[in-house]
Order: C-alpha cells, then sequence, then structure tokens
C-alpha cells in the first residue's frame, strides 16, 4: 500500500439535527424550555459554544488533502476544549 493514511475525527458537539433533538428531548424530560436546554448543554463546552458542520467539514478536508499526508494515526479532538486533557 502506498500512500495510506489512517486518522480519526473525534467530534464533540456540534450543531446538528441530532443534537437539537436530544436537546429537545431534554427540555422535555426536564421541563425545561428548549433554549433553556441549549443554554445548559452549550455551558458544558469551554469554547462557549456548540461546533458547527462546517469546522467539521473543514477538519475533515484538511486530512484528506495533501497537506495532510505526512499525518497519520492521529486523532483529531474538536470539541471545543470539552476534554479536560493536560498538556
Amino acid at each position: 500500500m502506498h500512500n495510506v493514511t489512517i486518522n480519526n475525527l473525534l467530534p464533540g458537539m456540534f450543531d446538528t439535527d441530532r443534537l437539537k433533538g436530544t436537546i429537545e428531548a431534554a427540555a422535555k424530560q426536564q421541563g425545561i424550555s428548549v433554549e433553556e436546554s441549549r443554554k445548559r448543554r452549550v455551558a458544558m463546552v469551554p469554547a462557549g459554544r456548540l461546533g458547527t458542520s462546517e469546522e467539521f467539514g473543514q477538519a475533515c478536508a484538511y486530512l484528506c488533502s495533501a497537506q495532510a499526508s505526512y499525518v497519520t494515526g492521529q486523532n483529531f479532538l474538536i470539541d471545543g476544549g470539552a476534554y479536560p486533557g493536560t498538556f
């Protein structure tokens, strides 16, 4: 094999239809508004916002690009700082 790389995108909370559905379900279960449920979910992200589909697509495009041809065996955590890792 030549020019094959294996990398992973590890997304956190992105503003998707699926997340909207889970936010709505949580609101119903907790007896709160959808807006309050969303606010609580966003508060869990240190970046203070949800990721966008464009950001996810750009990260994916980078890993598929010639510029990332030397990147292999990596896990790209794109979660707005939610993972409590240390450096």
